[in-house]
């Protein structure tokens, strides 16, 4: 009787640890934690006699204009959250009060601003009162703590929570609360620092919206996506998914009208494009197509074709963009993406064999088209890799040379995201290893400051490609830009190498507008994709983002990579 008197007499209270902040490269930080209350029920603080409890219950939820809710019990060691976000004068207001309602707690906690709503959202993610499903995943949660729901937030959820604190309370026979004992005092979570770089972001961001906007009509939504990778780590300098969100609102619950406008709207504002778009690559593959047929021994440096604009098979006409002329060998048929070249070369024609759809799809595998990153992030999709086994079983239909020549330029049934796009230049870029992308570079100490965690790169893959086929893709993807299809980017200070691209989509004339590339082609420290949704052609839309970016990044703090 003695120790369930005890028992009864002192009882623990739960202090939130402030979550841990989330900053870029360069020391930005990109969130705050802002001070907030929520109203809350704890039961093991009510009265110990039915009579009384019913009674505090009764008069307490009538006092507070709120409901008792559906699944409390009395019973239940877990607090439940009555009113989330209650502005200070009402939690004055509820103070004065909770002195007749024992059990009843103004808690004080914090809930995430974002200081750069749309521009971060799709890889900050945002935070929540955490559900009964997530719940059950986490024992040592309570129903009124909040959790990452997306993003950073959730993937690195572990770090950023903290430790909460605790208080011991003696409490009468009532309930009402007389005295602390005893305070733990709670640890702040980990701060982030991500490979992030809050300015070309920006310039990514701000260039895209412009260029899109030119492009678009007043009542017409601007779609597309970027990424930006260090090609000598994999860490992830920028992503972007237009149109974005305001992720404010979600770290402040979400009301309806605003959900439904979100989640109902067309344009997809929730959906991270950079991670989760999958999209047929178009022209961006042809550097990879060059890279498997020097490997396999299908061509060299000198193999060459005539172009006529069109190749006949049979009844069939495959037309190129236009006529490239005699003689086009595999530099000259990237930096002009030459369509038929890339033609003979995946499927064959006449008496020269080409790749062949399996082959192509083993060389996209090692570059890492049709499976997952690994970036930590949630919600990523692998992309698609079509083969006659495939098609034959879920379409019922034969492989034909048509479905290799597609595939073989970017087209058909072929899909990837523009982070997978990213990451397989990387490859050639940095001479030959795959890298798994990632956004955290850094975990700190959120009390100390001291560093708990510098994060390596992980290798996917590496040396499965020859250096002298790299280099000689690389020598034709800075031609693309000196006299191909991007020769506005020879207008730079610093020398880029990129591919163009043009998909087309379904079978429909509109096109998405596409533009990889690396820089200093010599030496190159950032790789970019970028695509542009219904963007046309890619010196229009794709082309003049990646400009901006470049320009940007190679200029102060970055300008000393050029070299």
């Amino acid at each position: 009787y003695v120790q369930k008197a005890e028992k009864n007499r002192i009882h623990k209270i739960i202090v939130k640890a402030p979550r841990g902040i989330i900053a870029d490269r360069k020391g930005n930080e990109l969130v705050a934690n802002v001070a907030s209350f929520d109203l809350v029920l704890i039961p093991t603080l009510l009265p110990a006699d039915d009579s009384s409890k019913e009674k505090v219950l009764n008069e307490c939820f009538s006092a507070f204009e709120i409901t008792l809710p559906e699944d409390f019990s009395s019973d239940s060691s877990q607090p439940y959250l009555l009113k989330e976000n209650i502005t200070r004068e009402e939690a004055i207001e509820t103070e004065i009060l909770k002195e007749n309602c024992p059990g009843f707690i103004v808690e004080k906690t914090a809930i995430r601003e974002y200081k750069y709503p749309f521009l971060f959202s799709h890889i900050l993610g945002y935070t929540g009162k955490i559900s009964k499903e997530d719940l059950n995943k986490n024992s040592d949660y309570l129903m009124t703590d909040n959790i990452g729901k997306t993003g950073v937030e959730k993937h690195w959820e572990k770090n950023l929570r903290g430790n909460p604190g605790s208080i011991y309370v003696e409490v009468n026979s009532s309930g009402k609360i007389l005295r602390s004992l005893e305070e733990n005092i709670p640890r702040s979570g980990d701060r982030l620092v991500l490979g992030i770089d809050k300015d070309l972001q920006e310039t990514l961001y701000k260039s895209m919206e412009q260029v899109l906007a030119d492009k678009k009509s007043e009542d017409e939504t601007v779609k597309g996506a970027a990424v930006a990778i260090d090609p000598n780590s994999g860490l992830v300098r920028a992503l972007i998914s237009l149109p974005s969100y305001d992720n404010n609102l979600f770290s402040r619950k979400i009301d309806s009208a605003d959900y439904q406008d979100l989640i109902n709207n067309s344009a997809k504002p929730l959906l991270n494009r950079s991670v989760s778009g999958t999209y047929a690559p178009g022209s961006t593959i042809k550097p990879l197509l060059g890279l498997a047929a020097l490997e396999e021994g299908v061509v060299n440096s000198n193999t060459s074709f005539d172009c006529h604009g069109v190749l006949h098979i049979g009844s069939w006409s495959f037309k190129d963009w236009k006529t490239h002329g005699p003689g086009i060998n595999l530099k000259k048929a990237i930096a002009e993406s030459c369509n038929i070249f890339f033609y003979i070369v995946g499927g064959g024609f006449d008496n020269f064999g080409g790749l062949g759809p399996e082959r192509i799809g083993e060389y996209e595998r090692k570059f890492g088209l049709g499976s997952l990153t690994g970036i930590d992030l949630e919600a990523e999709r692998a992309g698609f890799i079509p083969t006659p086994g495939w098609k034959e079983e879920e379409k019922g239909e034969n492989w034909y040379i048509g479905d290799t020549y597609h595939i073989s330029i970017g087209q058909g049934d072929i899909t990837a995201t523009p982070l997978q796009i990213a990451n397989y230049i990387t490859v050639i870029a940095n001479g030959g290893v795959l890298y798994r992308p990632y956004l955290v570079d850094q975990i700190v100490d959120g009390e100390s400051g001291e560093l708990v965690e510098k994060l390596k790169p992980e290798i996917i893959d590496s040396n499965f490609i020859e250096e002298s086929h790299l280099r000689l893709v690389r020598e034709a993807m800075r031609e693309t830009v000196v006299s191909g299809t991007a020769q506005t980017l020879n207008e730079l200070a610093v020398a880029v190498a990129g591919k163009t691209g043009t998909a087309q989509i379904g079978g429909t004339d509109n096109t998405h507008s596409w533009f990889v590339g690396f820089a200093p082609a010599e030496n190159p420290q950032l790789v970019l994709a970028v695509i542009v949704e219904e963007g046309g052609e890619s010196s229009d839309a794709a082309v003049p983002v990646a400009k901006e970016a470049f320009s940007n990044y190679f200029s102060g703090e970055n300008g000393e990579s050029q070299n």
